[in-house]
């Protein structure tokens, strides 16, 4: 792994789960499992995408632990908990965030990875890409959702 790749992947990671220092305890908890269910979700998805060859890392190895993982694990959970603080409760809200903040990566994001030369769409164009990681926000508000109002589940079950 070359070195820019190395340095890109501890950036990747820390710089979002640093930010999370900035979102209080009882935030952190409150949005911490709908995070990991996402996070869950993408690595599956990930692995999936890297079978049907949807994506292209510059570095010639092919692996699951240096290309896609540090995506699954750095970003999504942290970017995911700050878009439902931000947003939870305003349905709306919510869908625009996560549209805005989608958009940017897949349009403007990825070009720039493409540039530094990380990584690059290979089976999907952007617009592909951003269905792809916008799926995932009915599901990320479900689960929250569902936490949010567990107590309440129980009485009718």
């Amino acid at each position: 792994m070359s070195k820019r790749h190395k340095v890109f992947n501890l950036a990747i990671i820390l710089i979002p789960w640093c930010s999370l220092m900035f979102m209080g305890k009882r935030d952190f908890k409150r949005y911490s499992l709908a995070g990991l269910v996402i996070v869950l979700l993408e690595i599956v998805n990930h692995m999936y995408g890297q079978k049907r060859d949807w994506w292209y890392f510059f570095d010639k190895r092919k692996s699951f632990l240096t290309n896609e993982l540090p995506f699954s694990i750095g970003p999504y959970m942290p970017v995911s908990m700050w878009l439902l603080k931000l947003s939870y409760g305003n349905f709306k809200k919510f869908l625009t965030l996560n549209a805005l903040s989608d958009g940017f990566f897949a349009f403007f994001l990825m070009k720039w990875l493409k540039k530094i030369k990380i990584i690059k769409l290979k089976r999907l164009n952007p617009f592909q890409f951003f269905l792809y990681l916008y799926y995932k926000v009915f599901i990320l508000y479900g689960t929250q959702y569902l936490v949010e109002n567990r107590n309440r589940l129980k009485l009718y079950i």
